[in-house]
Parts: structure tokens; C-alpha cells; sequence
């Protein structure tokens, strides 16, 4: 990964080389010409380090000398880093206060006195004889990097012989996909070539699934010829295709014609295609990692109307997904164990010996389950932990010694060595500008679940995300999560409701696995009780609030940390080391302090030049220190639940701000116009023009001004404005109708008598997807009629007096709609036939006044989950909610006792079919607004939860 820690720092040198160029004489812009010609060796040397040190993650016995080697280049990386950014930071502190001109002239001057006594070019030489003395060492040693000569393992080819006894959990997609073999998969008919992609991460046991396939007889009696491919991650084609040729001859008992080991590409597909034209045949290719595999393979295996197979196993989705530009491709997504199928297999691993018959002794139940809970459902994993627990003593102490240790175990102990380099396969075969990205998941706790939006910001502030013309960081950076996604390294643990990632995590054993390479290679260090220590070279620090007592032992001279985050609030440790940060952090990109019990922010953070990301989210903080404002690299300012009720005046000064975040929820309210609150900005905001999300504001400390200002926030793609007045109406459409990129809008009036004046937005912003509107209305307004691309609406206190489902039915991609709280003054609601057909969540909440709730047949055919209530005029159970087939959730609030009582009675074959039927009620303020659900299964029995109001 050196090439990734250092492309962007070198890449900021050279473009400021490029830009006083022109201001310098002409023999000293030879030597600074030179200068980035060294510098852009250095790239491409570093490009070509990194290259080798993801082959090393698949050689067994890597020479000492190459792991040597390759620390020395991250280390001059680091130097080089480290060199640049503090020289920068020099020079930017020198003239701070002379303006961009002065700044530009006295650049001009110091360059053009750039001889090897000055600092910089003798650092700059320093740098070139660095890397001179690596690639001299490597060299010295007898050591070519390109070169490599010792033989791997292959972790992947014991999943071929594992017994049919040894196999838990498979039986079912095994039957299906031999069923998928010989008779067809959906859309193909049994006659047609098709393609079956069994998709997952590794470890889950894709390799040994197909191989029971593939060795049922079924399977072999019904084809004419097979082959069996296990596929490298670095081949060539005709390799592959002599490969399968081969197998197809030895299946038939055939002698393999002469000259097919001498063939090339073009002649060895047409000898396949040759072979295969009557015959029906099966092939497997093991472990696919490219999508242009398809490309000459779907040539060489043709279409012959013998009813073709093939089979790939893959943990990328895009290879799983890419043969569907010719062939009729089924995916099999395979699933990590059940917890009672993981148990099975654990304890049949565990306890084979012994005479214990794969029983587990009791006093060692609780320890096997967390062992269990650890692997996740992944068969390799608990197949590797449970062997090598069945070589141990049976006794408490030494299980638990594993488990505490079970890090260090992956990494040293030869009999997880085969999980380790599972793991490892996924990672080393990713672009050099996603390591880094994989790698930042070593930063969060163990079974950590992360805001997609965040770790984006992180990205970019961490300048990881590379510029791409057409796109913003933040797009570029989505598709490199989703990527990550679709290589089977990240998991998402939550989305929105369109199916976006909303909340993704690591498996906790390839945390392990990254925390490891981070920690080793110095990207990171995680702060704990027993290491409170770290290398000069750490660039990142992350803090475990409950383990922080080592803070007060952190001894810091100098550190180039670019990054601090802590994690868990419970604990309220003495920060004392942020009376440290002024001086030895002074190089600091990233500043999250998220959930961190603090009171008060350092008057030294407006010091922190480079700082691009600071979140005091959900921390006590009140008052944003005046300095601030100095921050002219700040990017995201993320403040939500901080007590921190106004922005200061500088702040409109920091001109790279893309993200200010900050609301706040008082969760000890009910549901109100206060329970949540804005911001007070001060005017001049319209010069923040690369803001992209500006939430929540309160309008009414800015007024008229203020609104205006926000038509100047062009790139805007959210907004959230508190406290609106009537008279501010036509002045916020204006403004939002300049904002052709707005995404999520949310509005709200002063109270709920204020009249939300937003009729004259005549010209809406085309790609809306989320609105939310609070305040009266009376009559929905024309335009969001317009939004083709609205995912979700809600509506609060609007006091809407005409029925607006006529005006909504017809939204292409609304999804989820919510009319809450007197948002509707009328006493009937009717749902049309052919309406909202895409809808999946309907929320119809505190509608004091409706008494008919008309469904008909045909409308919402997608609706997964209904709320309503509290209508005290509404007596019986809606018939219509029979005819929502795809409802599972249906969650009835403050309803009468006597309502109650029809569901459960008379009315009930009007909700029988629904998953889970809920009764809400609430306790009250004083009992921090908990609620109780009587809930009826499909089975007709009732339980009664305690559970906190999702709101």
C-alpha cells in the first residue's frame, strides 16, 4: 500500500511546482523540472512496491529479505509524506496574513532560491537518496522484486476432498443447485447453455458446495463430459482453456489429441468448440476473480442446444453477474450458517475425539458459543477454530486463553494458517487505491457498525478518493464502497429503504486480519490497555473510551498522526491528552470525536491546518472556539446532537466546507415541533459554495437574508431549515429552485399555526428523492406532483383539507409516504386501484379526525409495513388491509381498547395474513416514553414486548 499513502501529498507538491512555474527564471524552473521528474519516478517506484507486496499475500514462505524490503519503501513514503506536509505547513503559517498575493511572490522567491543548502531542496535530495538507497539495498542483496521463485500453498484445494460427513448445512442449496444442473434455472430452458454463479465471501464454503455438486452422480450420469477448474488469480487464458480440453478428453477416456500443449488462444477454442458441439457438458471454474474471464470462455464453450452448464464460484458480484450480456445466469448467493447449524458444525470439529462424540462438556458450553458467535456463520472459520480446539485440553482455562489471544493465533498458529490466507485473497487482489479504504475498517471496534455517509467523509478527508471528472468525491467514494461490497470484504448491515447501503461493517475475523496489516504497516494503531505506546510513523490513532486509561500514559514528543477517532461514550475518562494535541499533532486531517464525553473543544484546534474532518457529534460540547475559522481546509463540520446552538461568524470564511451537519433530537420530548432544533448561522453562508449539505438551520436568526443567501449554495444536494415564517416563503422558493442538485429537502414553520408558504416553487429541483414538510399547509402544493424521482414524503401537522393521495398515486418511485400528526383535517382517506405501486412503508399517524380508511383491491401491491393511529374516530379494522398480500408489519398506535379487541375478534380475517400485527401505547414522558406491543404471530399467539419508540 506505499503508493496509496504518498500519490496524494506528491501529487499537491507537483501542482504547486506547476503553478509558480511561470513566475520563476528559467534555470530554476530546469531544476524543479527535474525535481518532478524525480518525484514521478518515486511514484511509479512506489506503484511497483506496492504491486509486489500484494503478490507476497499469496506466497507461502515470502523471504525475509522482500518483507525487509518492502517496509523500507513504506517508511520512505511516510518520510516523504512527512517532509512535504510539515514544509507546507511552514511556509502557510509564514504568510497567513499577507493574502494570496503576497504569498504567491514570496513562494516565487523561495523557489527560485532552491539550492541544496536551502531546507527544502536538501530535504527533496534527502528524498531522492532514500529511495536510491532502498532500490540499492534491494539490489545489493541479490533481491529483483518482479522475481519470484518460492511455491505457495494453496488454501483452497483441502476444500476439495472434504467427506460427505464433514459437510453441515450445504444439503439444501446443493440439491438446488444439481436441480438447476439438470433441469434448468428459471428463465433457461433445460435445453439452453446457462450459467449458474454461486456468489460469496471466502471462507463460506463456495468451493465445497460446488464440488458436491459437481462429484453427485446424478450430475455425472447426466453429461457427456465435465471438467473441474480451479482458476488463479494471476493466469493466462490458454493455460485455462488447455486445462479444461484435457479434462474433457480424460472424462470421455479419450487420448488428448497431439499439439494441444503447444496451441495458441484462437485454436484452442475452436478445438473446444470442436469437441463440444454433440455433446451436453458441465464445467466449473473455482474461484473466478475477473470479469474479462467470460469474454473467451462463452466462445469456447458454445450454445449447442445440448443443455451446456457452467458453474462459477466467485466473492465478486460483478464476475457473478457479468456472464448475463450473453447467457441466461442464475445467482446463487450463499449464506454464512445459522447459529444452530454453526453449533453442529463446531462441535463436530471441536469434539471429534476424546470420546466426547461431538458433544460439548458443559463448563465449556458459554466459551464455545462466543467462539461460535466470533466466526459469524463462516464454515472455514469454524472448521479451523474448532480444530484446532480439538488438539487442546478440555478445560476452562485453556479455551478461554484462545479466545483472549485469537488475534495472535491468526496470525502464528499454522492451523488457522489456511483461514488467514482465505481472508487475505480478497484483499491482496484489490486495486491499490482500495486498500487503504478496506484497511480504515481496522479503525473501529469490533463489530462496529458504520454510517456509509461518514466512512465516505472520512475517505475523502483522509484523501483516499481520487478526483474523477464528472463526479463528486462523494460519489467517486460511494462507488468504491459498493465495490468493496461487492468483492465480499464489506457487509451491509443496514439500508435505506431504495436498497441503498445505509450502514456497512467487516466480518470480525478479517478485522482481525486488517487490523493486523494496519498496525504492522503503521497505517494505524489501536489505543488499549496493555499497548499505550505507538510507532513515530502512526498515522492514525484509535481510542476505545473504555480502554482510555491508558491515555494518561501516552507519552507524545512528536507524532505525524493525521487521524484520531474514539468510539464508546459509556466510559467518561479524563481527556487529558487533548492538552497535548496543540504541538505534536499538528499534521491532523481527521478529528472524530463522536459519542466522546467531552465538554469543550481546545481553543488550539483552529491550529490544526490541515484538519479537513471534525466531529463533535453526540458529545457535550457547546461553543465552537472563534478559531475556528482558521481552518481553511475543513471540509466537514459535523456537530449533530452537540449542544453547540450557533455557528460562528469565521466559519463562513472556510470555503472548502462540502458538510455541516447539526440537529438536535431531545429524545425526552414528545413528538413536536421542538423535539428537534437548528442552528443559528450567521449571514455571508452564500460564499460556502462547494457546501453540499447544510442541515438543520434555524431560519428565523437569519431572516430574509439568510434565505437568500441559500439560492448562492448551488452544489447543495440537502437542507434542512428550522423556524420558518409565512413571509419567508417566497423567498426559499426562489432560492431552492437554483439548487439543481438537491436530494432531500427538509422545511418546518415556527409552530404548528405558522402557514408554511411553499406554493410558488413553480420550477422544483428535478432529483429530489426525500421531502419533508412541517407545517400548515392546507393544500398540497402542485409541484410535488412533479418529483418523478421522490423515494419517500412525510407530511406533519398540515392540516390538509382535500384528500392528497389523487395527487400522489402516480409518483414512479415513491416508496415511502407518511402523513403524521394533523397533517390531514379530512374524515376519509381512499386509496385507488392502480395506485402507489411501488410503495413499501405507509404512515398514518395522529389523524384525530378520519373515520373511513378505503383500500381497494390492486393499490399498493408492494406494501410491506403499515402504521396508524392514534384515530379514535376510526372503530373497526379497514377492510381493505386484506388485500395488502405483502404486508408483514402492521403496527396500530393508541388505539381504543374496543379496536383492539375487533383485531382480535371478529375482525381478525382482515389481518391474518400480516407476519406481526402491533398494538402501541404509550407510558408517558416521566417514563422516557417507552411503549408496549401486543403482537400476534401468524400462529395466533400474543406476547407483549418493552421496547423504545422508533420515531
Amino acid at each position: 500500500m506505499a503508493e496509496s499513502v504518498v500519490c496524494f501529498v506528491i501529487d499537491k507538491l507537483i501542482s504547486f511546482l506547476v503553478t509558480t512555474e511561470a513566475n520563476i527564471p528559467r534555470d530554476v524552473s530546469q531544476e524543479i523540472g527535474c525535481i518532478r521528474d524525480e518525484l514521478e519516478s518515486i511514484r511509479s517506484f512506489l506503484r511497483d512496491a506496492d504491486a509486489e507486496a500484494a503478490r507476497e499475500g499469496e506466497v507461502m514462505n515470502t523471504k525475509e529479505s522482500i518483507t525487509t524490503w518492502i517496509k523500507q519503501v513504506r517508511e520512505a513514503a511516510y518520510h516523504i509524506e512527512d517532509v512535504i506536509d510539515e514544509y507546507l505547513l511552514q511556509i502557510t503559517r509564514n504568510h497567513q496574513e499577507r493574502g494570496i498575493v503576497g504569498l504567491v511572490q514570496k513562494m516565487t522567491r523561495l523557489v527560485q532560491k532552491m539550492k541544496p543548502k536551502h531546507e527544502m531542496a536538501s530535504k527533496i535530495e534527502g528524498m531522492k537518496i532514500l529511495v536510491s538507497d532502498v532500490k540499492a539495498r534491494s539490489e545489493r542483496y541479490g533481491f529483483n522484486p518482479t522475481e519470484y521463485s518460492c511455491q505457495w500453498h494453496d488454501p483452497r484445494v483441502a476444500s476439495l476432498f472434504i467427506e460427505e460427513a464433514e459437510v453441515v448445512g450445504v444439503e439444501s442449496a446443493r440439491d438446488d443447485l444439481i436441480r438447476w444442473l439438470v433441469q434448468g434455472a428459471g428463465a433457461s430452458s433445460s435445453s439452453k447453455r446457462a450459467v449458474i454463479s454461486v456468489f460469496g465471501m471466502g471462507g463460506l464454503g463456495k468451493t465445497t458446495l460446488a464440488k458436491k455438486v459437481y462429484d453427485n452422480q446424478v450430475v455425472m450420469q447426466h453429461f457427456d463430459c465435465y471438467a473441474w477448474i480451479t482458476v488463479p488469480q494471476f493466469y493466462k487464458m490458454e493455460d485455462v482453456l488447455r486445462m479444461m480440453i484435457k479434462q474433457f478428453y480424460k472424462a470421455s477416456k479419450e487420448y488428448t489429441p497431439e499439439g494441444v500443449d503447444t496451441m495458441d488462444q484462437e485454436s484452442l477454442i475452436r478445438k473446444s468448440r470442436e469437441y463440444l458441439q454433440q455433446k451436453r457438458y458441465v464445467v466449473v471454474f473455482d474461484d473466478v476473480w475477473n470479469v474479462d474471464f467470460w469474454g473467451v470462455i462463452e466462445h469456447a464453450l458454445p450454445d449447442n442446444d445440448k443443455g451446456g452448464r457452467i458453474m462459477i464460484t466467485t466473492r465478486i458480484k460483478d464476475v457473478a453477474d457479468f456472464c448475463k450480456k450473453s447467457c441466461f445466469v442464475h445467482v446463487h448467493y450463499l449464506q454464512p450458517l445459522p447459529p444452530n447449524k454453526a453449533w453442529t458444525l463446531f462441535c463436530r470439529k471441536a469434539f471429534q475425539f476424546d470420546q466426547l462424540e461431538g458433544k460439548c462438556p458443559t463448563e465449556l458450553e458459554g466459551l464455545s458459543l462466543n467462539i461460535v458467535k466470533k466466526c459469524e456463520g463462516l464454515p472455514l472459520a469454524i472448521v479451523s477454530i474448532g480444530g484446532l480446539l480439538s488438539t487442546k485440553a478440555k478445560v476452562v482455562s485453556e479455551w478461554r486463553k484462545l479466545y483472549n489471544s485469537l488475534s495472535s493465533e491468526l496470525e502464528s498458529n499454522p492451523h488457522l494458517s489456511s483461514l488467514t490466507r482465505i481472508l487475505s485473497l480478497s484483499y491482496h487482489h484489490l486495486p491499490y487505491y482500495l486498500k487503504s479504504c478496506v484497511l480504515y475498517f481496522g479503525i473501529f471496534p469490533e463489530d462496529y457498525s458504520i454510517s456509509c455517509v461518514r466512512l465516505v467523509r472520512l475517505w475523502i478527508a483522509e484523501g483516499f478518493v481520487r478526483v474523477t471528472k464528472g463526479k463528486t468525491l462523494e460519489e467517486v467514494a460511494e462507488g468504491y464502497l459498493t465495490e468493496l461490497i461487492h468483492r465480499s470484504l464489506v457487509q451491509v448491515s443496514k439500508v435505506h429503504i431504495g436498497g441503498k447501503a445505509r450502514r456497512c461493517r467487516v466480518h470480525d475475523l478479517l478485522r482481525e486480519f486488517l487490523l493486523k496489516k494496519a498496525m504492522d504497516s503503521s497505517f494505524c494503531h489501536v489505543l488499549s490497555q496493555n499497548e499505550s505506546t505507538f510507532k513515530p510513523a502512526t498515522r492514525r490513532l484509535s481510542i476505545d473510551s473504555s480502554r482510555s486509561d491508558a491515555l494518561g500514559s501516552i507519552s507524545i514528543e512528536h507524532s505525524h498522526i493525521r487521524s484520531v477517532l474514539t468510539f464508546n461514550q459509556d466510559e467518561c475518562p479524563r481527556y487529558t491528552f487533548l492538552n497535548t494535541m496543540s504541538g505534536n499533532f499538528k499534521l491532523l486531517k481527521v478529528l472524530d470525536f463522536a459519542d466522546a464525553p467531552i465538554q469543550h473543544l481546545p481553543k488550539y484546534v483552529g491550529s490544526l491546518y490541515y484538519l479537513r474532518y471534525l466531529s463533535l457529534r453526540n458529545t457535550k460540547v457547546k461553543l465552537l472556539p472563534k478559531s475556528i475559522g482558521k481552518l481553511q481546509n475543513l471540509e466537514t463540520l459535523d456537530l449533530k446532537q452537540s449542544l453547540v446552538c450557533e455557528i460562528p461568524a469565521k466559519v463562513n470564511k472556510l470555503l472548502k466546507l462540502r458538510h455541516i451537519l447539526a440537529c438536535y433530537c431531545d429524545y425526552n420530548r414528545d413528538f413536536s415541533m421542538s423535539f428537534e432544533r437548528g442552528v443559528k448561522i450567521y449571514d455571508g453562508v452564500g460564499c460556502l459554495s462547494a457546501l453540499q449539505k447544510l442541515y438543520h438551520v434555524d431560519a428565523n436568526h437569519g431572516g430574509i437574508s439568510l434565505i437568500q443567501a441559500l439560492g448562492k449554495l448551488r452544489q447543495l444536494r440537502k437542507l434542512g431549515l428550522k423556524n420558518l415564517k409565512c413571509e419567508d416563503g417566497q423567498a426559499l422558493c426562489a432560492s431552492i429552485e437554483n439548487m439543481n442538485h438537491l436530494e432531500s429537502l427538509e422545511v418546518c414553520a415556527m409552530s404548528e399555526d405558522e402557514f408554511l408558504d411553499v406554493q410558488s416553487l413553480s420550477n422544483p429541483p428535478e432529483f429530489i428523492q426525500f421531502l419533508y414538510l412541517k407545517g400548515c399547509l392546507e393544500q398540497l402544493p402542485s409541484w410535488i406532483s412533479k418529483l418523478q424521482h421522490l423515494v419517500k414524503l412525510r407530511i406533519f401537522w398540515s392540516r390538509l383539507r382535500d384528500d392528497p393521495l389523487k395527487a400522489l398515486q402516480s409518483l414512479p418511485n415513491l416508496l415511502e409516504l407518511g402523513l403524521s400528526y394533523k397533517a390531514y383535517d379530512g374524515v376519509q382517506l381512499h386509496f385507488a386501484e392502480g395506485g402507489f405501486q411501488k410503495l413499501k412503508i405507509l404512515k398514518l399517524r395522529d389523524l384525530k379526525v378520519l373515520n373511513s380508511l378505503i383500500i381497494d383491491n390492486g393499490v399498493m401491491p408492494l406494501l410491506q409495513e403499515l402504521h396508524l393511529g392514534p384515530s379514535p374516530q376510526l372503530k373497526e379494522v379497514p377492510s381493505g388491509i386484506q388485500h395488502l398480500r405483502n404486508l408483514r408489519t402492521l403496527i396500530f398506535v393508541d388505539m381504543p381498547e374496543a379496536f383492539r379487541h375487533g383485531v382480535d375478534g371478529q375482525h381478525y380475517w382482515v389481518v391474518e395474513h400480516v407476519t406481526d400485527v402491533l398494538f402501541s401505547y404509550k407510558f408517558g414522558p416521566s417514563c422516557g416514553i417507552y411503549e408496549t406491543h401486543t403482537v400476534r404471530d401468524s400462529n395466533g399467539t400474543s406476547t407483549v414486548k418493552l421496547v423504545k419508540p422508533n420515531r
